[in-house]
This record gives C-alpha cells, structure tokens and sequence, in this order.
C-alpha cells in the first residue's frame, strides 16, 4: 500500500551539528509491507543504523505487535487517543526538548512530515518535558509538525514511555494503519528508509541514556 505521494525532496547533509541530508522520495516503488522490518524480514538500515538499535532498541515493541493505545493531552488541552489515528501510517516520536538528540533529528522528521501525504500519514509526538510552557515554546519557535502531545509524568515516570518499552530517546515507531508495529528504532533516518522503501542516510548521533533533564551516562 502506498503511503506517499510522487514528489522528490533534495535534502543536504545531516550529522552531529545536525547537518541536512539529502533525501529524495518517490512514489514508484513504495510499498510499506515489503520494507517493513519484522523478526524474518532483512534489516531496514545500514550496518551503523543497525548497531545502533541493537544497542539502544532492544526494549521496544516488536515488528508485529499490536500497539497499546494511550490518551494524553495536546498543546491545547484536547485529550487525543493515538487509536484516532487508525487506518493512517503512524509516526511516533517519543522525545523531549531537552535532549541533544531529539533536536538534532527535528529537520529530518520535518522534511519526512513535509512530504508526506496528510491523508495517510500521521506524525505524532510525545514529549516527556517537565515544563509545559517551555515545551510550547520550544514547538513554536521550530514550527513542529504534526499532533503533539504532553505527558507529564516525564521520561522516568512515564506509563505510555513503559508501554512502549522506551528507554532511550529519541525512540520512532512506524505503526501500520491496523495499530501494528512496522518499525521501532532510535534512528530517523531508518524511518525515512520505511516510507520510501530506500537506503537513506540517518542522524547517527552518539546516544546517550537521558532521564529528565539530563543526558549523561550513568
């Protein structure tokens, strides 16, 4: 099933200092279920990609589960279920403002946001900050796409974060139009590789463990 439209993005470097990447996405041949990721299936990413979900995905949901569904709160106050969303591709992002990470994989998820198809994909974002008006600020002055939600609790506390097995930030799911799991990964790049069925060139950023507020190694 195809889950963008014919377009092509060209998209210059992206790497530690957040350099762009160059990206070029076309409709041709974009079939998600023959790039998904599933225990059987080849891998989605490039050997870096992959080492780096081997060390830091290893607790998220499996390709093929059924996602929990969950219900917090927009910018706006307006309680949003994820499951509103079923019969779209998901993007789900969990993040938070404060971590070095997640900001340098913001122009790439704006670039994937950009040129996906509204009608059949969604971008969806959690974010785990402590502060609500630093947050609404934060997503103000960078125009973030998409639905984006609040959860209070923050990173370590977090029930929808335990849910969905996420121990590392950024983590992304590619969540198919029946609530499954398409994808898990800490890497953007490996999600533009889902939607394009392309190889593409990821943020491979250094993780770090990040509980609230802070993103050293124990």
């Amino acid at each position: 099933m195809a889950i963008l439209p014919d377009f092509a993005i060209f998209v210059t470097e992206h790497t530690f200092e957040m350099k762009r990447l160059f990206l070029t996405l076309s409709l041709a041949a974009l079939l998600l279920p023959s790039c998904r990721q599933t225990p059987g299936n080849p891998p989605t990413g490039t050997p870096e990609e992959e080492a780096l979900d081997s060390q830091y995905a290893a607790t998220l949901l499996q390709s093929g589960t059924k996602v929990p569904d969950f219900t917090l709160n927009d910018l706006s106050g307006q309680a949003v279920r994820l499951s509103d969303f079923r019969g779209k591709t998901v993007i789900l992002v969990f993040w938070a403002s404060w971590c070095p990470d997640c900001r340098a994989e913001i122009p790439l998820l704006k670039e994937m946001a950009a040129a996906a198809d509204p009608q059949k994909v969604q971008f969806v974002s959690v974010s785990f900050d402590r502060d609500f008006d630093t947050l609404c600020q934060f997503v103000k002055d960078n125009d973030l796409p998409g639905v984006q939600l609040f959860d209070p609790a923050g990173k370590q506390d977090s029930a929808v974060g335990a849910d969905f097995g996420v121990k590392w930030i950024p983590s992304l799911y590619v969540i198919n139009p029946k609530g499954k799991v398409a994808l898990a990964t800490v890497v953007a790049g490996k999600v533009a590789s889902v939607l394009t069925g392309r190889s593409l060139p990821g943020a491979l950023l250094p993780k770090n463990l990040c509980t609230d507020e802070s993103c050293e190694l124990p």
